[in-house]
């Protein structure tokens, strides 16, 4: 039978493009997220989630730290009083840091994540809820340490106000840094928290969005769920669904986890804060801050900015990541 009629013969499937090869030049090795394979793909998610939340990023950073510019105002208050006095650019002030370091971030991440489910799986024999726990944990501490840096000098740039700049750009911030903080380890001030917190965030979000996947797809997939763009035999959740799932597991992930964020960028901002010799160590920060601002006004500081910026953040990391799994064949 020729190609042109077994294309039109109904039941037969389309053929698909021939997939990419690895080294190995086997297609099946393509399906497994490596860094030699197709490196970056998984950052789009998290870059696509990072831009649309960076003025949010940027007003939850001058709260959490209590700059003295704003320290008065609330969130919504801050958000208009930024624009004001430094310009709609303002808002935006350390992205350039940021979008450098997401896109390594949400690749590692994701790449991680989907690794260690592998491992977890057949050294441990681990399966369902408990594995998919603790790989979106293993994976968030991953990720964490390979960008922290960078994390640094985001938040650095970013808690700087117009007319008071310590330092002029990302390169200048990366040597300021270095030198007058005691070189390499200046760099990872505050990873202590950053890892203990990141573990229940990643943990939860991960763990979250599989359940509430696998729950939907399970009780209703007629209504929840469509055929895969690559592979009809499975079943992924519509669209709207998959970012509904990413919001709801963004949210709880945040709210766990939040004192320890407030406790990060304090440490992380260090000699730049007036009161930096009282947060040297995460239990110090925690009671420092504690002591002095309280739990509404102090350890969930934000919070309520956080929801806006992380439900919509998490919503399109979760359905970008989803989307590109059937972009590119991973089903």
């Amino acid at each position: 039978m020729s190609r042109g009629s077994s294309l039109g013969k109904v039941g037969v499937p389309f053929s698909s493009p021939a997939l990419p090869k690895c080294a190995s030049g086997s297609v099946r090795n393509f399906c497994i997220p490596s860094l030699f394979c197709f490196p970056s793909w998984k950052g789009v998610a998290g870059c696509c989630a990072k831009t649309t939340t960076a003025p949010l990023d940027r007003v939850k950073i001058l709260l959490q730290a209590h700059n003295h510019h704003y320290k008065h105002l609330g969130v919504f208050s801050t958000l208009c009083a930024v624009p004001r006095k430094e310009g709609y650019l303002g808002l935006y002030k350390g992205n350039g840091a940021m979008m450098i370091r997401i896109f390594p971030y949400g690749a590692i991440q994701f790449m991680a994540f989907d690794q260690y489910k592998k491992v977890i799986k057949k050294q441990l024999g681990i399966s369902g809820h408990v594995h998919r726990l603790m790989a979106g944990s293993m994976a968030g501490i991953t990720a964490v340490i390979c960008t922290y840096p960078l994390d640094m000098v985001r938040v650095r740039l970013a808690f700087q106000v117009k007319g008071e700049h310590k330092y002029m750009g990302i390169i200048h911030a990366f040597k300021m840094i270095y030198t007058k903080e005691g070189g390499f380890s200046g760099f990872y001030r505050g990873l202590m928290p950053t890892i203990v917190g990141m573990a229940p965030y990643a943990g939860f979000s991960f763990f979250t969005f599989g359940t509430l996947k696998s729950i939907g797809l399970s009780q209703a997939p007629n209504l929840l769920g469509r055929p895969s763009l690559d592979n009809p035999d499975v079943l992924v959740l519509k669209t709207h669904v998959n970012l509904l799932c990413g919001g709801i597991a963004g949210a709880i992930a945040q709210t766990i986890s939040y004192p320890l964020d407030v406790t990060r960028r304090r440490m992380q901002l260090g000699a730049v804060l007036p009161d930096s010799e009282k947060c040297l160590t995460m239990v110090q920060t925690l009671k420092y801050v504690y002591q002095q601002h309280g739990i509404r006004r102090g350890l969930y500081r934000g919070l309520s900015l956080n929801y806006i910026r992380c439900i919509p953040s998490q919503a399109v990391a979760f359905t970008t990541y989803e989307l590109m799994k059937q972009f590119l064949h991973l089903n």
